[in-house]
């Protein structure tokens, strides 16, 4: 028992941390915890009551392993399987709380990305998450988000459900008279706040190289995308500058000019924010002593740049392709 001048941390019991003080620490949602305990048998030892968790100091060093892992880019599974230390099956998830057949363990593969989930399971939460959005209920659309990206690995979420999701509530409201614009408004910040939650942002400089800046060019509105490569950034340990919507033209030249980024992102959603000239000087823009001058590398993403291809660009064809692309960028 603490002393009278001595207060227990807020979220301590006698039998160890609640999971909300626990997720504050690691820098997770709570729902993640209790995915990776009831997918992975990442979970605390004991229960207070059978049912409550308690998380030890023991429990809590295997979850700072499983968060390492999975900001490095192991898949979730495999992560697991290292953070235990075991060979799989050799500590299974407590009795009291299996794995729902409905939604059965995605395959993964070696490498830095999960594989894709398998097609049932994709449609399975691609319409969880449409029907959570066309009821307004917020709090399920927030528990299936975070559920999904814990599960699955924030790029095979973002391409099989999140995206699908919003394309078909974007159908929804285009083919009924503007009917169900609210869903999509809804889904959309819901969206963009489960993003924010998915890795805590190094601190600058910590590699020793110039984080990516990430822009929408000029009349640019939409942002998830570049919210999406943001997390998946962070998640890796590399520094960003999100800039969001809309960036004027000599704003952004500005503040390359300010931060000497080894990368820059421009986010075209259609072809008439397709801004040409500028990622041309972009890529022209110095930074440094002379003799010793950079110029960052540019990455032209989304499709409002089809067509031709710009000189002196990086075009990725996805979420997936552009997280790589950056970190070799950045790495080097």
């Amino acid at each position: 028992m603490p002393s009278s001048t001595e207060r227990a941390p807020v979220g301590t019991t006698g039998h160890g941390l609640t999971t909300g003080t626990v997720a504050r620490r690691l820098g997770v949602a709570p729902t993640t915890l209790r995915t990776w305990d009831r997918r992975y048998g990442i979970g605390p030892a004991r229960r207070q009551g059978g049912t409550h968790r308690r998380w030890t100091a023991e429990d809590i060093a295997v979850l700072e392993h499983m968060c390492e892992l999975t900001s490095a880019g192991i898949p979730p599974a495999e992560a697991a399987r290292t953070a235990l230390g075991t060979t799989p099956g050799s500590r299974a998830p407590a009795a009291a709380h299996p794995v729902r057949p409905s939604l059965p363990a995605t395959p993964v593969r070696s490498g830095a990305e999960p594989a894709g989930l398998a097609a049932d399971v994709a449609r399975h939460e691609r319409r969880g998450l449409t029907s959570a959005a066309l009821r307004l209920d917020s709090r399920i659309i927030d528990e299936r988000l975070t559920a999904a990206i814990g599960r699955y690995g924030l790029v095979a979420a973002w391409d099989q459900v999140i995206m699908p999701a919003l394309h078909a509530v974007g159908r929804k409201w285009q083919t009924s008279g503007e009917r169900y614009v609210e869903v999509e408004h809804l889904l959309s910040w819901h969206v963009s706040s489960a993003l924010r939650r998915v890795a805590v942002p190094p601190a600058e400089g910590d590699d020793g190289a110039g984080p990516a800046l990430l822009a929408c060019t000029p009349g640019e509105t939409h942002t998830l995308p570049l919210e999406a490569l943001a997390a998946g950034l962070a998640e890796r340990g590399l520094g960003v500058r999100m800039f969001g919507a809309s960036v004027p033209g000599e704003a952004l030249s500005e503040a390359v000019r300010r931060t000497g980024p080894s990368a820059v992102v421009l986010w075209s959603q259609s072809r008439n924010t397709a801004a040409r000239p500028l990622a041309h000087h972009v890529t022209s823009v110095e930074r440094g002593v002379r003799g010793a001058r950079t110029r960052p590398a540019v990455l032209i993403a989304g499709p409002g740049w089809a067509g031709a291809p710009l000189p002196g660009t990086h075009r990725p064809r996805d979420l997936g392709e552009a997280i790589r692309m950056l970190t070799g960028l950045c790495a080097r």
